[in-house]
């Protein structure tokens, strides 16, 4: 439940990558801040499960945000079901592992087509129907702390998150005249089934890894979705003010500093 309710009450909020992590958690409190929701991923049932979660009205959308034609699409399904978008949360993301020399150019373009031309698409088509009812709108995008420069095997993921968190700024200085605000989120490392599979699958890590990651990092804790998703929500609504084009870091390490 967002610390202040009612924050985004009748607002019509898109979230891409709604099906799991972060994406849900958003969906989550977007809703339960008073806004109608459009849940948007690949998987029909995992999307349909998140709507069923959530406390206002909601909707389904299905397409994959890799797909240019479709990442648009998702815009224009949320805008035919509730007659338009007022904010766009990018949350999709691929993570799969590659270092500078290890990585295929296959796999290089998956990581951009899903991380930036996917996000790309969908705040066109979002900041197209905004500036066309002339109503101001916000949009946040769901980047990492490792666009500062990532660990040797996020090469891929590094690039393609490097380039997010310019267009957010980029974008965010090109419509601030059309009232839109643009913002970015740079999350670090977060617990989520999601993640599980990853440290799993690449690190083998065993069923203890929580505890041992919450072992390793400053706070004690690593970044929790509710927490994220409450502060997104806060992005979206009028109580953030004019920001705008800003990407905050969101982590418990600090970028340039070191021992």
């Amino acid at each position: 439940m967002p610390v202040l309710p009612n924050l985004l009450e009748n607002k019509v909020v898109l979230v891409v990558g709604a099906t799991s992590g972060v994406g849900a958690g958003v969906a989550r409190a977007a809703s339960a801040a008073g806004a109608h929701v459009a849940v948007a991923g690949r998987t029909r049932d995992k999307g349909k499960a998140v709507v069923a979660q959530l406390t206002g009205p909601g909707v389904f959308v299905q397409g994959d945000v890799s797909d240019a034609e479709e990442a648009r699409r998702l815009v224009t399904d949320t805008i035919a079901e509730f007659g338009r978008i007022d904010c766009l949360v990018n949350a999709a993301g691929l993570t799969t592992r590659g270092t500078l020399l290890d990585t295929t150019p296959e796999l290089f373009d998956a990581h951009v087509a899903t991380n930036l031309r996917g996000p790309f698409f969908t705040m066109q088509a979002a900041v197209e129907d905004m500036r066309d009812r002339g109503e101001p709108g916000t949009i946040v995008n769901i980047i990492s702390i490792a666009e500062h420069g990532g660990q040797p095997y996020l090469a891929p993921y590094v690039a393609s998150k490097a380039g997010l968190a310019g267009l957010t700024r980029n974008a965010a200085f090109a419509h601030r005249w059309d009232r839109i605000r643009i913002n970015g989120l740079d999350i670090g490392w977060t617990e989520t089934d999601g993640e599980a599979a990853v440290q799993r699958d690449a690190h083998g890590a065993g069923d203890d890894w929580v505890e041992k990651a919450d072992a390793s990092v400053p706070m004690g804790k690593l970044g929790q979705v509710d927490e994220i998703a409450e502060f997104v929500v806060f992005l979206l609504s009028d109580r953030s003010g004019v920001v705008t084009g800003s990407v905050i870091d969101w982590d418990q390490s600090v970028p340039g500093a070191h021992d």
